[in-house]
C-alpha cells in the first residue's frame, strides 16, 4: 500500500529560521474522499491502493524521503501587523519536480499542531476542506493561476468550532507557499541572511530568467511579482471573484491564488459586495481588491528594500515607480480581458467606458454577473432576441428605466461588434472566456451539507461540472432561487 512521491525538498535546505520541522499528528480513521489522479501523474506520484493514499494524505504515514515542516511567516491581517504567524495547521511534506521540471510543494492542511498553532488544534473541518478542493480546481479550469487540490481525506475525528464538525485533511499543491508575509518575517527580525537566502531561492524557483549575477536582481524580482499580482487580481475581477481575506500572508510571490477561506463568486453584481463573515468593515470588498493588492505589495517593498541597489533614497524611488506601474498593469489586464468578455477582440479606447457603463447597469438591475456575460454571446446579431437578457433584471425593480438603458447599451455594444469583427467570431470568443458554470455559494453549501452527512455524490457531481466550466451544465449554471442565497462565508480555521 506504499505511495511513491519523488521528493527533492529544496525549501528545507534554506536556513532553519525559515521553518520548524514537525510531524503530522495521526488521525483515527482516514478515508479517501477525492484524489486528483491527473495532477498526481504530473507530479510522479503513484499508488495502487486508496488505503495507502488515505494513510499518506491524512498524515498517518509519512512517505519516504519527505521532510515535513511548518513554514514561518508574518502578516498584515486586516491592516494590522502580526509579526508571528506561520503554518498553524499545515505541514509541508516536501517539494517535487513536475513533468515540466517545475518545483511544486505538497502540503497537508489540517494535519495537527505545529510550533505556530498559537493554541489552536491544528485541525480542519470537512466543510472548508471541501470548499478549497472545489475552488482550487474550478479556478484552474477557468485559467486562473492557483494552488491545486491533490487529495481530500476524512479523519473520523470531530473538530469543534461553532459546532461539532467532521474533520478532514486537504492536500494542497503549489508552485510554492512563499508569501509576502514570509519576507516580512525576516525583515522584521533584521535577519538579512535568511531574507537574502529566501529571495535567492524565490529567484531560482520562480524567475529563472532573471540573472543571479545582476546587481538589480532583487528589484527585478519585485517588479515581476508586482506585475503578476496586478494581472492575477484583474482575472479575479473579470470573473466576479472575491477572495475575502487578502492579508499579506495570503498573497504568494508565485502569482497563484491561495487560501480559499471565505471567498465567493458573486451572483448579482455589486461593486461593494462582501461575503466574508470576518470582514466587518468591507476592507476586502470586490471593488477594493486591486488597491489592497497594491497595498500588500508596498509591504513587500518595505521588506525587500535593503536588497535593492543604491542607497535608501534610490531604493525607495525605484520601489515607488514599480508600485505606480502596478495600476497601469492591472488596468491593462482588466481592459484586455473585458474586451474579450464582450467579444470585441482588440482593445479600443472606448471599451473601458462601454464596460463601466455595463457594470453600472448590472448593479442597478441586480443582474447575475456570470449568467449575463454567458447569455450575452447569444445576442451578437443585430436581430437577436434580447428577452433572456432583459429578464435577468430583478423584477422587484420598479419602472422600465433600467430595461430601456440596457436596451440602449446593447445597441452600442452590437454596433462595436459589427464594426470590429463578425457576430460569429465574437460569439465564439465570448463562449471561450465567459463560463457557463462557476462554483456558486449555494451549490458549494449544498455539497458540504451532504458531505457532512456522509453523502459525497453532490460534491462529485459539482466537481465534475467545474472541470469544464465553458460547457453547458444546466443543473449547475443557474443562480440561487429565493431562499437559497448564501450571503456569508466563513474562514476554515
Amino acid at each position: 500500500m506504499s505511495v511513491n512521491i519523488p521528493f527533492i525538498n529544496e525549501f528545507s535546505q534554506l536556513p532553519e529560521a525559515c521553518f520548524s520541522r514537525v510531524l503530522p499528528t495521526p488521525v483515527s480513521q482516514p478515508t479517501l474522499v477525492a484524489f486528483n489522479h491527473l495532477l498526481a501523474d504530473s507530479l510522479g506520484i503513484s499508488s495502487e491502493h486508496d488505503a495507502g493514499l488515505a494513510a499518506v494524505f491524512s498524515g498517518n504515514q509519512v512517505p519516504a524521503n519527505a521532510d515535513p515542516l511548518a513554514m514561518a511567516y508574518s502578516g498584515h491581517q486586516f491592516g494590522h501587523l502580526n509579526p508571528q504567524l506561520g503554518d498553524g495547521r499545515a505541514i509541508l511534506l516536501g517539494d517535487v519536480r513536475d513533468n515540466r521540471n517545475q518545483l511544486r510543494d505538497i502540503q497537508l492542511k489540517g494535519s495537527g499542531r505545529t510550533p505556530y498553532s498559537r493554541n489552536g488544534d491544528g485541525r480542519s473541518p470537512l466543510g472548508p476542506a471541501m470548499r478549497e478542493y472545489l475552488l482550487c480546481e474550478a479556478m484552474h479550469a477557468l485559467g486562473v493561476p492557483t494552488t491545486r487540490a491533490l487529495a481530500l481525506v476524512t479523519t473520523g475525528d470531530t473538530v469543534y468550532r461553532e459546532r461539532r464538525e467532521p474533520g478532514a485533511v486537504f492536500t494542497r499543491v503549489a508552485a510554492s507557499h512563499i508569501r509576502v508575509g514570509t519576507f516580512q518575517y525576516f525583515a522584521l527580525r533584521r535577519d538579512e541572511k535568511s531574507l537574502r537566502a529566501l529571495a535567492d531561492h524565490t529567484l531560482a524557483r520562480h524567475f529563472p530568467d532573471i540573472s543571479p549575477e545582476s546587481e538589480s536582481r532583487y528589484l527585478e524580482l519585485f517588479t515581476e511579482i508586482v506585475r503578476q499580482q496586478a494581472e492575477l487580481i484583474a482575472r479575479w475581477m473579470l470573473l466576479g471573484f472575491i477572495h475575502g481575506v487578502m492579508n499579506t500572508d495570503n498573497m504568494t510571490v508565485s502569482g497563484e491564488t491561495i487560501d480559499y477561506g471565505p471567498c465567493a463568486f458573486m451572483d448579482n453584481f455589486s461593486r461593494s459586495k462582501v461575503f466574508s463573515s470576518i470582514d466587518q468593515q468591507g476592507r476586502y470588498a470586490y471593488q477594493n481588491q486591486p488597491a489592497i493588492g497594491q497595498w500588500n505589495l508596498a509591504r513587500l517593498a518595505e521588506a525587500l528594500l535593503g536588497l535593492f541597489p543604491g542607497d535608501e533614497y534610490d531604493a525607495v524611488a525605484a520601489a515607488t515607480q514599480v508600485l505606480n506601474d502596478y495600476s497601469q498593469w492591472h488596468q491593462q489586464a482588466w481592459e484586455s480581458g473585458m474586451s474579450e468578455k464582450l467579444g470585441l477582440g482588440t482593445t479600443a479606447e472606448q471599451d473601458r467606458q462601454l464596460a463601466e457603463d455595463l457594470l453600472t447597469l448590472l448593479e442597478q438591475g441586480r443582474i447575475d454577473y456570470s449568467h449575463f456575460f454567458h447569455a450575452l454571446a447569444q445576442c451578437t446579431e443585430q436581430d437577436a432576441d434580447r428577452t433572456p437578457l432583459l429578464l435577468l433584471i430583478d423584477p422587484a425593480i420598479p419602472g422600465d428605466a433600467t430595461r430601456q438603458q440596457l436596451e440602449e447599451w446593447l445597441n452600442r455594444w452590437q454596433d462595436e461588434v459589427s464594426n470590429r469583427t463578425s457576430p460569429e467570431t465574437a460569439a465564439q470568443k465570448m463562449r471561450s472566456v465567459n463560463p457557463a458554470v462557476i462554483p456558486r455559494n449555494h451549490r458549494i453549501a449544498e455539497a458540504i451539507n451532504a458531505g457532512e452527512q456522509g453523502d459525497f455524490s453532490v460534491f462529485y457531481a459539482l466537481a465534475d461540472a467545474l472541470r469544464s466550466p465553458y460547457q453547458e451544465h444546466p443543473e449547475f449554471s443557474k443562480g440561487p432561487r429565493s431562499g437559497e442565497e448564501v450571503l456569508r462565508t466563513f474562514c476554515g480555521t
